[in-house]
């Protein structure tokens, strides 16, 4: 049996100007965070002729063509698997669409299994590339490539994204120091909402696309924060990351309608009434987790106590994708 898996992430900076509708014209940059959350995917080799699959639903299949999961399907016939004595099943330490990129943490965790099983040696650009292929190419979800290089590489690591879709990788240049106290004083809540980004980011893409002036604005003005963050965390300036969270997600509400609702608006502000120096919804928006900075991480936890969030906590997670 081989056992993968892949971490979940966090975004710290410059979110949204991954997709290509953006760095096609502009490039872009984000830093994203590896943390010690991960979905994991097992892989054995039976002795009957069908493939099983195990995820949140079930599937018995005698051939690749008929798997219904179109990321299993698309990645078997990526890497000319026709084998039908497979059983494949899937977990997660957290649910699916919270935005935290499992899908993306799935396709490296499954990619890097079924590359173990032919035996290859499969570097971490190869595969989060591959990763991408399957999403974005073959499947044309509109999403950008943040979260299959952040799965695969781990870390916390700045992103460039070249206009011929090149994804410079660096690691964050951050003091130990910066490093503990980053990752003390985030604090990260699930809102009990889940929804697919598919929706919000398709209209992000679509406005792209047509050379939206406000939407291009908005993601210039998104980018330079990535790299004001950037630039706070070399210095160990952690409340002006805070102060750049903030605007950050008051510029992101501006992209669609969808990415807030009047609860998380609520949650929101009774947090920055209680101790948040800074905070963001984590993903495209419109559900799954809201993340804050705080100093006083004892007043902020006693006062969201008293909602119906649920606080996650994590640390930060230095690998990327690997066999276990």
């Amino acid at each position: 049996m081989i056992i993968s898996r892949s971490p979940l992430r966090i975004s710290l900076g410059g979110g949204g100007t991954d997709l290509p509708s953006y760095y096609e014209e502009h490039e872009g940059f984000l830093i994203s965070a590896a943390i010690d959350k991960y979905v994991y995917i097992t892989l054995h080799q039976t002795f009957e002729k069908e493939i099983l699959l195990k995820y949140s639903k079930f599937e018995k299949v005698k051939n690749v063509d008929e798997i219904q999961h179109p990321i299993v399907r698309e990645a078997l016939k990526m890497l000319d698997i026709y084998s039908t004595n497979l059983e494949i099943c899937s977990m997660a330490d957290i649910p699916a669409g919270t935005g935290l990129g499992s899908s993306s943490s799935f396709t490296t965790a499954l990619l890097k299994a079924l590359h173990a099983m032919k035996g290859n040696i499969v570097s971490t650009r190869t595969l989060a590339e591959e990763a991408c292929e399957i999403e974005m190419n073959r499947l044309h979800e509109p999403i950008g490539k943040q979260d299959q290089y952040i799965a695969a590489y781990g870390g916390i690591t700045c992103m460039n994204f070249h206009k011929d879709g090149y994804v410079w990788v660096d690691p964050l240049n951050v003091t130990n120091e910066t490093l503990y106290n980053l990752e003390d004083n985030l604090i990260l809540y699930f809102t009990g909402f889940s929804r697919s980004a598919g929706s919000i980011l398709e209209e992000q893409n679509k406005k792209s696309k047509e050379h939206d002036s406000d939407m291009i604005q908005n993601l210039h003005f998104v980018k330079d924060l990535g790299y004001q963050s950037k630039a706070a965390f070399e210095k160990g300036d952690l409340n002006t990351f805070a102060d750049i969270m903030n605007i950050h997600w008051e510029h992101k509400k501006k992209r669609s309608g969808g990415m807030s609702n009047p609860v998380i608006d609520e949650w929101y502000d009774f947090a920055m009434k209680n101790g948040a120096l800074g905070g963001k919804m984590i993903g495209a928006g419109g559900g799954g987790f809201l993340m804050f900075y705080a100093n006083d991480k004892v007043k902020l936890r006693q006062a969201m106590s008293k909602t119906s969030m649920t606080e996650v906590r994590f640390r930060f997670e230095k690998e990327g994708s690997k066999i276990l």
